[in-house]
Order: C-alpha cells, then sequence, then structure tokens
C-alpha cells in the first residue's frame, strides 16, 4: 500500500467538470482562433496573418523586384520557423495565391515556376521561385518607422508587424475569401484607380455618399475580365455588405473558318478555369441540352492567353446557341459578395464606405506616425549637430580638455559644463573622428542643419494641421495610383437577361428553335472566285429584278436558294461540290457588295489547282449547259447531277478543264469564245442531255494553239459580247491591252462543231484574246486589286478591233443597274 502523502495527493486529484460547459469553452476558444488568427483579413490592410507574415518576412530577407528569386521553399521555412505556428502546407498555398494573376487584380508575389493555373495546382515548393512584386513594396514601405504595431510572434523571440502600413486599399484591390467559424469572408476585387479615387474623395469630404463614392468605384474589376450582368446586386453590396451578381465570359461570334461559324471566347468568369467550361460543354452535349456544337477547341497559351473557340453546326444560330451555353455552362456564373473583416478586432460586415473608412483612417495614422518619428529622428540629430558645431568652433580647448581628463566620465562631466552640453551631445563629442574636424565638414554641418531645421518645420506643420496630412495622404496615394494602376478589365453592363426572342427559344431547348431561319436568299459567285450571299427582305429580289448594284467585282453565276438550302459548285475539274450558303457573308440587297465575300476556295472543298467556274440549283426540271476548254459541250438536267458531294458531272480527257456552266433551256444559244478570236453559238436544242457520266459531245473545232476561253448560255435578244485582246509575248500587267464591245446578233450562227466567226480583229502585236464575257446588262471590268476599269460606251461591228484601255484588266463579269 503506498502511503499518503501530500504530493501523491495533489498526482491523484480529479475534478468533476460539466462537458457541456467544456465543450462549449473549448469550441469558443477554437472558433476565436480561427476568426481572428486565420480566416478572416484585416479591414485595414486586406490581409489574413499568414499572408501578411509572408509579406514581412519576404522584406525582411531583401526579395525585392531587383533582387533575384530564391526558392519558395526557403521562404516558407523563414515563415513557419520564426513567425507563422501551423505547417508549411497552409504557408504555401497562401504564397501561390499571392502570386497568382487570375486570383489577384494586383498580385503581391513575382512568381516564377509553375504556379498553377484556374484547372491544375502549382508546382511543390522546391521547384518554385519567388520575390516580392512592386505592389509589395507600397503595402510594406516605412515599417521601419514606427508606422504600425509590433507583436510577439508564437514563442516571444521574434517581432511581426500587426498590421502593414499599406499604401493602397488592399482589401478592395484583390478581395478576399475565407471560411471560419460560424462566418465567411468572400470580397471581389476592384480596380486600383477607381478605388484610390473613391479613397481621396473621401479624404476630401468625409461626408460623401454612397453614390458619389460609387461615381468611382461602378463595380469589381475582375482579373478574367468578362462581363458583369446587372448593377443591382452589386449596389445592394456596397450599401449592406451583402449581395450578388452575375458575370459572363468575353465572347465574339464569326467564321472560326470559311465554312463554320464559331464562338470565341477569349475571357471567362472569376476563377474558371477552361477545362471545367470544356467538359460542361461535354456534358450538355451528351445529355442533348446543348444542341448546334460540333467541336471545342482549346487554343490558350501562356503567349497569346485565353482562347476557346466553339464550333457551330451549320443551319443553328450562333446566339441562340450562345444563350444556351450561358444557361448551362460555367460561360455565365454567379458571385456572392459577403464583406466580413477585422475591425478594431472584431469581425464586422461592412459596405462600401466602410470599407473606404476604416482605410483611410489607417492610411492617416501611418503618415502621422510616420511623420512622428521624422521629426523625433531629426529633432534628435539637430541635436547633435547643434553640439558639434560647439564643439568645432573651439575645437582646440575641446581636446585639451579631453585629454586633461582622467577618464571617459570625467570628459564627459567637463564638456557638458564648460560648453553647455547635453549628454547625447557630450557623448557624440567623445566618439568623433579626427577627420571631421576639417574646415569642409563644419561647411557640410552647417548645411546638414538648416536642411534638418526645413524638414522639422514641413513635419511639425504635417502634424500640427489636419488638411496638411491629408494633403500627404492625397499626394502618395495618387503615385502609387499612377505608379501600379492599369486599365479596367470587366465589363459592367445593366442588363440581365438576353433579348425576348432569342429567350424564348432557348428556353423551348429544341434543336430546331436554334437553327437559323431558312429564309430566301441569293448566292453570288464573282469573276474573280469570290461567293456571297444576298438575303432577300419580304422576298424581294434585286438581281432578277435588275435593280441591284454590284461594287468591285463582276457577277458570272447567280442562283435563288434559301439560307439552309443546298445549292452545288461545278468545278474547273468538273465535280459537283455541294455547300449550303448559311455561313456564307451576308450582303445587304439593297446595295449589293462584294466586297466583303470569301474566295470560294476557302468554303467550297476544292482539289488543287480547281476552281468554281459555276453554280447550280438541284431538283426541278432546270437544264445546264457546262463547255470546256476544249471546245467540248454537255448539257444535264438538275435531277441527274450526282448524290454525292465532290463526284464527276462531266467525264473530261486529261488535258480539258470546264471553263463555264449556265442554266439552258432548249430556246437558249450556247456561245463559245475560244482565245484566237473566234465566237460560236448556235441552239441549245442541238445539244441532248446526258447523265453524269457523259463525257459531252463537239461543240466548237478549236484549233491546236487555241482554247476555250469562255462558255455560257441563254437568250440571243440584247446580249452584249465583250473581248478583250492581248499578246502572249508581254508580261501580265504591262500592255492593258483593246477591248470591245458588241452586239451577239451581229454574229452569225452556226452548226454545233464548227470552227466559229471572228469576234475582234487583233492588231500588231496582238495574237490572242485574254478575256471575254457574253451577257445583257452592264458589263463591268475589274483588275486584279479589284479596282474597275472602263470599257468602252460605244457599240462596234463584230470584227472590230477595239478601243485600247486605260489599264489591265483580270476580271469581267455582270454588273445589273
Amino acid at each position: 500500500m503506498v502511503p499518503s502523502t501530500p504530493a501523491n495527493d495533489a498526482l491523484e486529484r480529479i475534478e468533476d467538470i460539466d462537458v457541456s460547459t467544456e465543450m462549449r469553452d473549448s469550441f469558443l476558444e477554437y472558433a476565436y482562433s480561427v476568426i481572428y488568427s486565420r480566416a478572416l483579413p484585416d479591414a485595414r490592410d486586406g490581409l489574413k496573418p499568414v499572408q501578411r507574415r509572408i509579406l514581412f518576412m519576404m522584406s525582411e530577407m531583401g526579395l525585392r523586384p531587383d533582387k533575384g528569386h530564391v526558392k519558395s521553399a526557403r521562404v516558407v521555412g523563414e515563415v513557419m520557423g520564426k513567425l507563422h505556428p501551423h505547417g508549411d502546407a497552409s504557408i504555401y498555398d497562401a504564397l501561390v495565391r499571392l502570386a497568382q494573376d487570375f486570383s489577384l487584380r494586383l498580385p503581391l508575389i513575382d512568381g516564377h515556376g509553375n504556379f498553377g493555373s484556374l484547372d491544375d495546382g502549382p508546382a511543390a515548393a522546391r521547384y518554385t521561385e519567388a520575390r516580392l512584386a512592386a505592389s509589395a513594396l507600397a503595402m510594406t514601405a516605412n515599417l521601419d518607422e514606427d508606422v504600425v504595431d509590433f507583436v510577439p510572434n508564437y514563442d516571444n523571440q521574434f517581432q511581426q508587424p500587426d498590421v502593414l502600413p499599406s499604401a493602397y486599399p488592399n482589401l478592395l484591390v484583390n478581395g478576399a475569401s475565407g471560411i471560419a467559424v460560424g462566418m465567411a469572408t468572400n470580397m471581389a476585387p476592384h480596380n486600383l484607380i477607381e478605388v484610390i479615387e473613391a479613397s481621396i474623395h473621401l479624404l476630401r469630404n468625409p461626408q460623401a455618399s454612397l453614390d458619389d463614392l460609387m461615381a468611382f468605384v461602378p463595380g469589381p474589376d475582375l482579373p478574367s475580365g468578362g462581363v458583369i450582368m446587372g448593377l443591382d446586386g452589386i449596389r445592394e453590396a456596397y450599401e449592406t455588405g451583402r449581395g450578388s451578381f452575375k458575370t459572363r465570359a468575353r465572347v465574339t461570334i464569326g467564321s472560326v473558318s470559311p465554312r463554320k461559324m464559331g464562338i470565341t471566347v477569349t475571357e471567362l468568369p472569376y476563377l474558371v478555369g477552361p477545362e471545367k467550361v470544356i467538359d460542361k460543354i461535354k456534358d450538355g452535349v451528351t445529355s442533348k441540352k446543348l444542341n448546334g456544337i460540333s467541336n471545342v477547341i482549346d487554343l490558350t497559351d501562356r503567349h497569346h492567353g485565353l482562347k476557346l473557340v466553339i464550333e457551330i453546326k451549320t443551319g443553328f444560330d450562333p446566339e441562340a446557341v450562345l444563350e444556351q451555353l450561358y444557361r448551362y455552362t460555367p460561360l455565365e456564373d454567379s458571385f456572392s459578395i459577403n464583406n466580413v473583416a477585422l475591425v478594431n478586432g472584431g469581425p464586422q460586415t461592412m459596405g462600401l464606405r466602410e470599407m473606404l473608412t476604416v482605410y483611410v483612417d489607417h492610411r492617416k495614422q501611418v503618415v502621422q506616425r510616420r511623420s512622428q518619428h521624422r521629426l523625433t529622428k531629426r529633432q534628435e540629430r539637430l541635436h547633435l549637430v547643434d553640439g558639434l558645431l560647439i564643439a568645432i568652433m573651439d575645437i582646440d580647448e575641446v581636446i585639451q580638455l579631453i585629454r586633461q581628463s582622467d577618464d571617459t566620465e570625467q570628459a564627459r562631466a567637463r564638456l557638458m559644463d564648460v560648453f553647455e552640453l547635453s549628454v547625447p551631445q557630450a557623448d557624440y563629442i567623445l566618439e568623433l573622428r579626427l577627420r571631421r574636424l576639417t574646415k569642409f565638414s563644419r561647411v557640410e554641418l552647417e548645411a546638414e542643419a538648416d536642411a534638418l531645421r526645413k524638414e522639422i518645420s514641413e513635419l511639425e506643420t504635417i502634424l500640427a494641421s489636419d488638411k496638411k496630412l491629408i494633403d500627404v495622404v492625397v499626394k502618395e496615394l495618387s503615385e502609387v495610383s499612377k505608379n501600379l494602376g492599369t486599365p479596367r478589365r470587366t465589363v459592367l453592363s445593366t442588363s440581365t437577361v438576353a433579348p425576348a426572342t432569342t429567350a424564348a427559344r432557348v428556353a423551348s431547348a429544341q434543336p430546331e428553335a436554334l437553327q437559323i431561319e431558312d429564309t430566301p436568299c441569293r448566292v453570288l459567285l464573282s469573276a474573280s472566285g469570290r461567293l456571297a450571299r444576298v438575303d432577300l427582305d419580304n422576298a424581294d429580289d434585286p438581281i432578277a429584278q435588275g435593280t441591284h448594284r454590284t461594287a468591285h467585282d463582276g457577277v458570272v453565276s447567280n442562283i435563288s436558294t434559301t439560307r439552309r438550302g443546298l445549292i452545288g459548285a461545278v468545278t474547273s475539274k468538273g465535280r459537283l461540290v455541294h455547300f449550303s450558303p448559311v455561313s456564307l457573308p451576308g450582303v445587304p440587297a439593297s446595295s449589293v457588295s462584294l466586297a466583303a465575300a470569301v474566295n470560294s476556295s476557302d468554303y467550297v472543298e476544292l482539289e488543287s489547282g480547281e476552281k468554281v467556274v459555276g453554280l447550280v440549283s438541284f431538283g426541278g426540271e432546270t437544264t445546264y449547259a457546262l463547255g470546256t476548254s476544249e471546245g467540248v459541250v454537255k448539257r444535264i438536267q438538275a435531277d441527274a447531277f450526282p448524290v454525292k458531294s465532290g463526284n464527276a458531272i462531266i467525264s473530261l480527257k486529261d488535258s480539258d478543264t470546264v471553263v463555264g456552266v449556265a442554266p439552258a433551256a432548249e430556246s437558249d444559244e450556247l456561245i463559245f469564245v475560244t482565245s484566237d478570236a473566234q465566237l460560236l453559238h448556235f441552239g441549245a436544242e442541238a445539244v441532248r442531255p446526258q447523265g453524269a457520266a457523259a463525257g459531252g459531245m463537239a461543240g466548237i473545232r478549236v484549233s491546236d494553239t487555241a482554247r476555250v476561253i469562255y462558255f455560257t448560255a441563254g437568250p440571243e435578244a440584247d446580249a452584249q459580247v465583250v473581248t478583250i485582246s492581248t499578246s502572249m509575248n508581254t508580261l501580265l500587267g504591262t500592255d492593258a491591252g483593246r477591248a470591245k464591245v458588241s452586239l451577239l446578233s451581229e454574229f452569225p450562227a452556226k452548226g454545233r462543231g464548227t470552227g466559229g466567226v471572228r469576234a475582234q480583229t487583233l492588231l500588231k502585236g496582238e495574237d490572242a484574246l485574254a478575256l471575254a464575257w457574253v451577257g445583257r446588262g452592264i458589263p463591268r471590268a475589274s483588275a486584279l486589286d479589284g479596282m474597275p476599269r472602263e470599257l468602252p460606251t460605244e457599240l462596234a461591228k463584230r470584227d472590230a478591233s477595239g478601243t485600247l484601255l486605260d489599264g489591265d484588266v483580270a476580271f469581267v463579269g455582270n454588273a445589273v443597274s
């Protein structure tokens, strides 16, 4: 049996406590620690304790922007060993966020290496490097001038600032987020220039209203840009400290390829990554929530920034698809504002005015304490300089007095007694170096004393006048705004919903509701091989009515169809390529201009060396005629066209190519023009329609050295013939040639398979026709760069030599007016 002793009784004493009381007290202590020491930022500098400790320690380590980067692990180790009582993971996570330009509007750390992205985490601390950014220097400036209070670290071995001086309102500029016990904070970033302007206005006008401040700070400015939809929630947050707003991605709708329309995303909502958007789009397409999307391509890189290309299926309205994307993907996201921060040691929910007030009061206190510290230092220095000047005035006596003294104490006492000096002045003289006893040193000391008196006067003025103090704060804020401010990135929109028609179509969520309306249109092929679509209003067709006017180029083929219809392009290799005009650039029907048209080779799938020579419609009883460079002619009905796109519409010899295609009724004339200035026209009834596999029949007899340069079909009445001569021995563009305009009725008809009649007399130096055109209406000629060229206005005989042109002509087509 162990004997009972006082020591044993103390060890074995058991106290009965109430469990509920212990749990409550322990939980409150834990909650207090989380709220005040971890999760919530201080309203004065906008930093949590771990962030403040990182910036302070990096400042102490001398990791300035003009110095080299150091390993992040070294910074983490210094912070953990000296200031922060928690683990390295929490320190490194905080350091990483301070360096991410997509998390903070004004990053405080300049990171080198992989600091992560919105979709991926950062590399380990041993692989990344860091140093302070210029914005962090403004946060930590003047810490050695007693501008803030210092408190002991977790083990009372080191001192750390209770708050940073913060030369700009970091809480508003960079925002904050954190979850404490029973409360949380979520603040949106803002534009530095706007916030500083509001701070200056509040300093000058302490009674400024919320509306006055919102004139400078209309809303958040997110690091990722985007568009904020609706401002009501923002005003509510600025007034009460709580609110929400919606952000949308910045997008453009346009052609992503010659044949496809798409949506290009260049900015996403705050903290939304491209991979998250792509995953949601894929899920939406799989679940049939999203319709009309054919592909998503991520072209994002660190040099050009974010770029997501969402390709739209042919026939779907990109704007309607975009509204679907806003509805079902993170291209539209919401942000809830909860402005909770520590004020005077306690959590408080604040509006815009309250946050700015806390900051400007803090900054005024910082400037006041700094001014007082500088005043004290300069007064102390002036006191020493005055004593030194007294000693130098009679330096021989000072030296003799010191040499005759037995010890330092006696020398100090005698100096104080003889020269009426204070203890600090006497000590300073005793420590004086002999080199300071020169005449030049006395001049320096007098100049220094004058400068010190001037600075002391200025500091006393600042401390004595609240207006002067505010002027200093305003000046410093303006300098920070000038040096660190950047333009606004986020667009603010008062609109909150899509247009009613588009919203209704999206609400139905049916694929057909998103498709482009199948309205009438006409597709044009220009003489230079460009394609355009003319959308017709109220079914009025200015081309059919002869009321349109083309610009910069002539038209050689046009087809009446609908926007989502299917038409065919006949190529020089005799193939028929199917395509839809839905994605062609539209031109107004009132004034048809081909300046915005696209090259047919960019829109239609062509082979190398192949070009589009004409357009055809499918179905119906229309019969088309084709003419080749070797004089072959063929007629084929539209219902005999090949079903598969790209199949041959005529069987050609290897050396032959199609030069033209046109509708050809039995009553029309088929017209050939050759390079050796021969024109043949004969009735279309002489050529029976054939199937797609047929090779046609003889149309015009062509000499061995010539070729067909133009073929068409149409009525003979009122048709005009344009021919332009050239020399095959001159360089293109050096000889403009001669042009002639005649009536087709001037040319006698001959039978199929004959050689035709002379179309133009070639003069000396001319050996061929470069271009020809036959049609009704006004012909238009243009140069290679699209500039118009004047053709003769007077009609000539069929075999005339023509009129000299004022410039080279590359294309001739129809321009009805």
